[in-house]
């Protein structure tokens, strides 16, 4: 069906698998997106980011698992699913021989739904000259014109896949706070991937962290802050023996006194640790890079 009631995840991976040879690009991925807000997909370089994307596009069919995108199988309906979404990756491939004026009306002749305002609206924020040539934009400026094409027909789903890569830091905000404002209008939805943990944690709602094809976390970035926590501890021993108390995901440190990072019951912690013979020296909120690379090393979904 057409339809996509509110209720309805914008996005539903059940149990995707992808491989490439012995190689598991995706592990048993299961992953919804709900409508409206900004889903931050965050994993080192290669760890299956963009092949995840390339199956919600419709450009991989899963090997195993089902994937579906506004209640659609996105191979098998892609015309209808790609109407709804826009994308903007890291190569941000538009003609070079076109200029920004021929771009807009050459993208507007595949979307009926394409705004003519409000693309107009969004070159003079972005500053982009109407008689430049693509080829002769810079870098920051060609991330803006592909964001103009993926926004004008103001998609229900807009999927970025590493949109800032190789950009200064002010047009990596410039961009962020273009896909906020996109978000803030209409109750858009935002598939928004990235290896800059600084760029998910600033623009995201709810996270989905990925680690050698496997998701090792999802859930919303405030509840994923407060339920992860520094401690530094006093307790004898190595740092097997710190890993092994309960809760505990990551260990540093040595000469008796270990920073952990770790969720879960702060009471079974505590007296853990008391049982085993240490103290608690020091405890603080967690950095969400911290979690991460904390969870990058687990296998399974919290």
């Amino acid at each position: 069906m057409n339809a996509n009631p509110e209720n309805q995840p914008v996005i539903a991976l059940n149990s995707v698998t992808r491989r490439y040879g012995a190689k598991r690009a995706l592990d048993n991925v299961s992953l919804t997106v709900p409508r409206g807000g900004v889903l931050g997909l965050v994993g080192a370089n290669g760890a299956g980011k963009t092949t995840l994307i390339k199956h919600v596009l419709g450009l991989l069919r899963a090997q195993e698992g089902s994937v579906q995108v506004f209640g659609l199988e996105p191979v098998a309906r892609a015309v209808e699913v790609l109407g709804r979404l826009g994308y903007l990756s890291e190569d941000r491939d538009l003609p070079p021989w076109l200029t920004v004026g021929e771009l807009l009306r050459y993208s507007r002749a595949f979307y009926p739904a394409w705004d003519a305002g409000y693309a107009e609206s969004l070159r003079q924020q972005f500053q982009l000259p109407p008689g430049a040539r693509i080829r002769t934009l810079s870098k920051g400026e060609l991330a803006k014109a592909g964001l103009l094409v993926a926004l004008a027909h103001r998609p229900e789903l807009l999927v970025l896949d590493e949109p800032s890569s190789g950009l200064d830091p002010v047009v990596r905000r410039e961009l962020l706070e273009a896909i906020v404002r996109a978000v803030a209008d209409e109750g858009r939805t935002v598939l928004f991937s990235s290896h800059l943990l600084d760029e998910i944690a600033r623009v995201s709602d709810r996270v989905a962290m990925l680690a050698h094809g496997r998701l090792v976390l999802q859930g919303e970035l405030d509840r994923i802050l407060e339920s992860h926590r520094r401690v530094v501890v006093r307790l004898p021993g190595t740092a097997a023996r710190v890993k092994a108390l309960p809760s505990v995901l990551a260990v540093s440190g040595g000469s008796e006194e270990w920073t952990v990072i770790r969720n879960g019951s702060p009471e079974s912690f505590a007296l853990a640790l008391r049982q085993a013979g240490g103290e608690a020296l020091e405890e603080s909120s967690a950095t969400f890079e911290e979690i991460f690379h904390a969870r990058a090393t687990e296998r399974a979904v919290d």
